[in-house]
């Protein structure tokens, strides 16, 4: 029965969100049960083209890459893939109306990180967009649930929030990036010389999409709007931390929050929101 490989489909998203992001999968949690499915489908699929480009050392990444793009078109296409990822992924596009070009410009930004690079301002805005803006607007086709002036009205504020997180996973990351996979994101810089300076500077540009992003978190569908703020929370509590850490610290180590310290944001959050005090 197609309906019985359907539910696997959606089943193997929740299940990738879930072992890949606890973060990401708290958040998902908070957002209403009717759009649960569509945002782990989104997710299952970002992962798995991330995966290719970052993990599957010693394997030809490249023609992984092409082939999983090449599968994901025809699922599109076709209503269907035998691949249960994305099968739930081509779904989610064709129920929610997500354009091709996000799915387009998201697959380019993961072609960009198959050269090791140095990205100059122009490359990083292009990486931006396509590895975070286009998810979040991906994600806000969902909320809004077809609703075009919705979604042209709350686009900028998806666009500031997709890069204020994808920037914090660049600090965050900034060893692994840099010693693991070759990788320099934040154009102009010399990580020989990563001082104080230079991150408050990043740290200045960060804020500034944060607030912006937020004013749109506060006008989101209410089905939506928790779960998104939830996910703001967490990643403004990662990006207080990586303030509060020393540059030379942020080279050698990757800056966590732990477990038992994301259910007490959450609750908090949680309390906070019930209270109406967003």
């Amino acid at each position: 029965m197609k309906a019985l490989f359907d539910t696997l489909s959606h089943e193997m998203s929740e299940i990738t969100t879930k072992k890949y992001s606890t973060s990401f999968s708290m958040g998902i949690s908070f957002l209403h049960k009717s759009i649960h499915k569509p945002i782990y489908a989104i997710y299952g699929f970002v992962r798995f083209a991330d995966e290719i480009v970052d993990s599957f050392h010693g394997f030809d990444k490249e023609n992984l890459l092409e082939d999983f793009k090449k599968q994901t078109y025809d699922a599109i296409e076709k209503g269907i893939s035998l691949n249960p990822i994305l099968n739930s992924f081509q779904w989610a596009v064709n129920e929610y109306r997500i354009p091709l070009e996000l799915v387009e410009t998201f697959l380019r930004s993961m072609e960009m990180d198959l050269e090791k690079r140095e990205y100059d301002a122009e490359k990083y805005a292009q990486y931006i967009l396509g590895s975070a803006e286009v998810v979040g607007l991906m994600c806000l086709k969902v909320f809004v649930n077809g609703d075009e002036q919705e979604y042209e009205r709350l686009k900028p504020s998806a666009m500031k929030l997709g890069s204020a997180f994808q920037k914090i996973n660049f600090l965050r990351d900034l060893k692994a990036d840099y010693q693991e996979l070759g990788r320099t994101y934040f154009p102009g810089i010399d990580l020989n010389e990563f001082n104080n300076t230079v991150k408050k500077e990043i740290e200045a540009d960060i804020e500034v999409d944060f607030r912006e992003g937020y004013e749109g978190i506060k006008q989101l569908p209410k089905n939506a709007r928790f779960g998104v703020y939830m996910a703001y929370i967490y990643y403004y509590k990662l990006f207080s931390k990586i303030k509060a850490t020393p540059p030379q610290v942020i080279l050698q180590e990757r800056v966590r929050i732990p477990n038992n310290k994301k259910y007490r944001i959450f609750l908090k959050s949680y309390l906070k929101h019930n209270l109406n005090l967003i």
